[in-house]
């Protein structure tokens, strides 16, 4: 390999720093970064898939496992907004624990951000094919029902990505008007449930004693509830593309968060009820709450695939977008190759990122397949994206819940570092310690030994193993080029 190609592999000290990489600043207001943070979580689409798997691990008490998530994420909400009022960027966490910490650790944070969030993606990119081909079955359309659900995953993924191209602002806007239709079927459709099967509720699902196996329960449905979440933080790496994000990203956030919960709360308790809190059952079904919706009335059942479908489209075109900025930003400071922190000289939208992002992706998807074919011919046709939905997004939580123990970690240090007349021991220690708390807890019962059964069981291994390297290829890099650490964080969203 020449020099040259090798210090672009390795992220070579930038002169200019991304000064004519920047985004088109401005382009969306409150409404904008936080219809899209809700878009990007894609409630639908991630309790679909999710909550069945969720309940197989928690047990009845899911809903209380859901809570304990949702708690997880307000505190990590206040550390990304305390972050935010000081120093909003488009690396999001990779810069506030870069800048924290150093280059080393900014490069290993990149690695396992990006990791992280191209697995938990690649489980939206194979659903949203897998998805429409389970809505075309249940009607049998004929001569359709039977095309492979990979063909319609590339389909609807050529569209996202042209809306993506086009620019942030029409295609957060189409994001949102996904996410306000999924959010009034999920709703009217859970009502109508808690009031035809009124007889079932109780207060079962929120006691603590019906967790399945305690702790064990608890730390193996942990990621999933958290994965329900993911999104949360989408408009902190919109931060250069916002008005006034000091001020409107922590509004987003925690208006995000807290809707997403009680919604969440209320699908969760719908689906137990109207399974009337037979867990087994539950955990059987393909898809909880379209069996619950089925059960209601015929026109719910219809509204139902229609809203999973508008919301697994919605979750990859925002989800797409600010996670791809992340590792934009991260190519554009030095952290990635240089090649991924450029922008389209017209749209200034970060096209090489979006293109490796969702490439990655469906590498990912790629390999699984592969896996499949090897390991079981016969089966190969049956490869089930429902199933590859909860193993892909496992692991890729996994690794972002490392990303948010460090964030909580990093926070005091942070403004002890840079910011100590703004200091308060409330806020950048108790608690971000209390979120910390939170959030490794559940991540020690989770890589302890007897963990649930494979690949969930390898995938602890695995992310260590990813970590090791990531810091390894970290120090290489840093050691090539010492001034990464003073470029982590240096290009601020509103400067």
């Amino acid at each position: 390999m020449s020099d040259g190609l090798s210090a672009d592999f390795l992220g070579a000290k930038q002169p200019e720093l991304g000064g004519h990489e920047r985004l088109r600043k401005g382009q969306l207001g409150p409404l904008d970064i936080a219809a899209a943070t809700m878009a990007n979580i894609g409630p639908a689409m991630s309790f679909y898939f999710g909550f069945g798997y969720l309940a197989y691990t928690a047990g009845l008490a899911s809903p209380l496992t859901i809570i304990l998530a949702g708690v997880a994420i307000l505190f990590l909400g206040n550390t990304l907004s305390e972050f935010c009022k000081v120093l909003p960027s488009t690396g999001g966490f990779i810069s506030f624990i870069g800048k924290t910490f150093g280059g080393r650790v900014a490069v290993t944070t990149a690695l396992m951000t990006g990791a992280g969030y191209i697995a938990a993606m690649a489980s939206v990119v194979a659903i949203v094919g897998g998805f429409f081909q389970i809505i075309l079955k249940n009607y049998n359309v004929s001569g359709l029902e039977n095309v492979p659900w990979i063909i319609w995953t590339l389909i609807f993924l050529a569209f996202a990505v042209f809306m993506m191209i086009r620019g942030i602002s029409i295609s957060t806007r189409i994001a949102g008007i996904f996410f306000a239709f999924e959010m009034v079927v999920l709703v009217v459709v859970s009502v109508i449930a808690l009031i035809k099967f009124h007889g079932s509720i109780s207060f079962r699902p929120f006691e603590p004693k019906n967790i399945h196996d305690g702790f064990s329960g608890l730390a193996a449905g942990f990621p999933l509830a958290i994965y329900l979440f993911i999104g949360w933080e989408n408009s902190a790496a919109l931060a250069e593309e916002t008005d006034n994000p000091r001020k409107n990203i922590p509004r987003a956030v925690f208006t995000s968060t807290l809707i997403m919960l009680v919604a969440y709360v209320l699908f969760a308790f719908a689906t137990v009820v109207g399974f009337k809190n037979n867990v087994a059952t539950l955990s059987g079904a393909l898809i909880p709450f379209i069996t619950v919706a089925k059960g209601v009335l015929g026109a719910a059942l219809f509204f139902a695939l229609l809203a999973g479908m508008t919301s697994t489209l919605g979750a990859l075109i925002a989800g797409t977008n600010s996670q791809a900025r992340l590792i934009f930003n991260a190519g554009r400071e030095g952290l990635l190759p240089k090649f991924i922190g450029k922008v389209d000289n017209t749209r200034r939208t970060p096209i090489n990122a979006l293109f490796v992002f969702l490439g990655a992706a469906l590498a990912i998807l790629g390999v699984w397949g592969l896996l499949h074919i090897i390991g079981d011919p016969a089966n190969a046709a049956s490869m089930n994206p429902v199933a590859f939905f909860a193993e892909s997004s496992t692991f890729g939580t996994i690794l972002v819940i490392v990303v948010y123990a460090l964030s909580n970690l990093a926070l005091p240090f942070y403004y002890k570092r840079f910011h100590p007349e703004l200091f308060n021991s409330f806020r950048h220690v108790v608690l971000p310690a209390i979120g910390f708390i939170l959030i490794a807890v559940p991540l020690y019962y989770l890589a302890r030994p007897n963990p649930p059964s494979p690949p969930y069981n390898w995938y602890p291994w695995v992310a260590g193993g990813f970590i090791v390297v990531a810091f390894i290829y970290a120090c290489v890099l840093v050691n090539r080029d010492p001034g990464i650490g003073e470029r982590v964080g240096s290009i601020v969203a509103d400067e």
